[in-house]
């Protein structure tokens, strides 16, 4: 069974983000970038099916900038077998339709039985390409998995909903989208690093894939949220219910 894990190279979580001055969206020089942590798991996951035989190859994928081989490299040395690129120009704001575009076209390439994706980025939170994906390919969807078993043509997914856990069956091939307690990605050695050196890692463009990666939705502007007013102690509870009406205006 081959396995497509596409990855996302996004800033760091423990970097505090700031917005550019001119208001056009976040400042990312000079900052820290990393797998977005939801696809780590994502590649976790495919790493553990393989050790279990369900697996034969994995194939990490990513689209942006040249820089996204970083985390491609990183993905190889967690475990994946070669990795593919979509390169994109550093200026182009890449939105999710685009990015399940290019993965459809890659589905269509390589046509593995299994995509394991995380649920959403951290940056934008959009929680959009792989339900895209799944559309776009005709294929069926488990969201927000918490655990993944794999039974001859079928998935079996245990996914996260309000009420609690829903198992899902689906037919082969599929989409799944990690959520955070799936796995706890494994630490990355050294000498996996100096093996992920020598793995394959293919670079395309959009066009090779026939792909118009052109952004449908244009931001307007990107403003810190306002910042929280200091709390005051009230002497009685008929006071606190003053100010919830008067100043707060919640009840």
């Amino acid at each position: 069974m081959k396995v497509l894990v596409p990855v996302k190279r996004v800033v760091d979580y423990n970097v505090k983000v700031r917005v550019k001055s001119d208001g056009t969206g976040v400042d990312i020089a000079n900052v820290k970038m990393s797998m977005n942590p939801f696809d780590e798991i994502a590649i976790e996951e495919a790493v553990r099916l393989k050790e279990k035989g369900v697996v034969t190859e994995i194939v990490a994928v990513s689209c942006g900038v040249a820089q996204a081989q970083d985390i491609l490299r990183t993905a190889m040395a967690i475990g994946a077998d070669r990795a593919i690129l979509v390169e994109t120009p550093a200026d182009l704001d890449l939105q999710p339709l685009a990015v399940a575009k290019l993965l459809k076209a890659l589905v269509d390439k390589e046509q593995p039985q299994l995509v394991i994706l995380g649920k959403q980025a951290i940056d934008d939170d959009c929680n959009q390409t792989g339900q895209m994906l799944a559309a776009l390919a005709g294929m069926p969807q488990g969201t927000f998995a918490s655990k993944v078993e794999v039974a001859g043509d079928k998935v079996n997914v245990t996914r996260e909903v309000d009420g609690g856990l829903e198992t899902v069956s689906l037919s082969l091939p599929a989409v799944v989208t990690t959520d955070l307690r799936l796995n706890e990605p494994r630490y990355v050695t050294l000498p996996n690093i100096m093996k992920a050196r020598k793995k394959p890692l293919e670079t395309v463009k959009p066009e090779d894939l026939g792909v118009n990666v052109t952004p449908r939705i244009k931001t307007l502007k990107v403003s810190e949220p306002p910042k929280r007013g200091a709390g005051v102690k009230v002497p009685d509870v008929a006071t606190l219910v003053n100010k919830l009406k008067t100043e707060a205006k919640v009840i």
